[in-house]
């Protein structure tokens, strides 16, 4: 390799490097927009903001709710990243920030952490989100970006790179919150070699159902219960219809100010295929945990309110 291509290349994977630090860096700020917002939201009175019982109200019973402009962020710190029954990751921090008019919603989410308690590999996440939330119905597409290869990579995933999926998820209403959820992954490197050597495309899917019971002093109890309905990513492309997430989340919130809240979570998690692929009984591998079948989290966060 001559002396003026290897200079190309180091010029091109420092300019890539100042990059994404400036993306993350941008991400953090959004992230960190609730815990600014908290700190001066005693002296604000806005008439564009309602009740927090309001917000939470957004489903069949509220069709005659105006259309306005919304906004709202959230941050949080966490003992683990844990998604859809898998284990992404240990101690993290994730915010979010999101705008909408009419239904129609743009949303910006980001986690920085370790991958696990070595705290010897880190790994970022941006996720971007467009969709339409109306009526208890939340039709999204979102870009997953993982900051470990060029953006719109989607050639090595899982374990690199970057993935694109479709979601539609409805919500009975917010009397009876019971909501079904259906994604797809329509971009990733996501496939698998049949026994005939084929590659077969997986469109790795996840399907499930889940409950949100409120009660006084504003705790709340959620249930979920989530399947891969085929061979897919959920199960390392092993097994067909597995059932890969049955989680139970326990919630405290408190309001700081009318337009700030705070929250405690406490999550317990099974993946009982992971269970079925190694015929064990439900175990704690805190030195390999991408393998635990069971997995437990701790959160708190701050939020604004609307």
């Amino acid at each position: 390799m001559g002396s003026s291509e290897c200079i190309i290349k180091i010029e091109l994977t420092i300019n890539i490097f100042k990059f994404h630090k400036r993306l993350i860096a941008l991400a953090i700020i959004v992230g960190a927009l609730p815990f600014i917002y908290c700190t001066g939201a005693y002296a604000r009175e806005e008439s564009s903001f309602v009740s927090s019982q309001q917000s939470e109200s957004k489903w069949l019973d509220d069709y005659s709710k105006p259309v306005k402009l919304t906004y709202n962020a959230q941050a949080k710190v966490q003992a683990a990243y844990l998604w859809r029954g898998l284990y992404c990751g240990a101690f993290n921090t994730q915010g979010n920030a999101n705008i909408g008019y009419g239904g129609l919603y743009f949303d910006v989410w980001w986690n920085a952490g370790v991958t696990d308690w070595t705290f010897k590999t880190f790994l970022p996440e941006v996720d971007i989100t467009l969709g339409f939330d109306r009526w208890g119905l939340n039709v999204f597409v979102y870009y997953v970006h993982n900051f470990n290869c060029g953006f719109f990579d989607f050639t090595n995933y899982p374990d690199k790179g970057n993935r694109l999926e479709a979601d539609i998820r409805y919500t009975l209403s917010s009397k009876i919150p019971l909501s079904i959820l259906w994604g797809t992954r329509i971009a990733a490197a996501d496939s698998y070699l049949n026994a005939a050597g084929d590659t077969i495309r997986a469109y790795s899917s996840y399907a499930e159902i889940s409950y949100t019971q409120k009660f006084p002093k504003d705790w709340s109890l959620s249930g979920a219960v989530g399947i891969t309905p085929w061979r897919s990513f959920y199960t390392g492309f092993q097994r067909d219809f597995a059932v890969c997430n049955v989680e139970l989340r326990l919630r405290k919130d408190w309001t700081i100010s009318p337009h700030c809240g705070m929250m405690v979570q406490g999550q317990l998690c099974i993946n009982p295929s992971a269970l079925a692929a190694d015929k064990s009984t439900a175990v704690w591998k805190p030195s390999n945990p991408f393998n635990q079948s069971v997995n437990a989290n701790l959160t708190f966060g701050v939020y604004l309110i609307q």
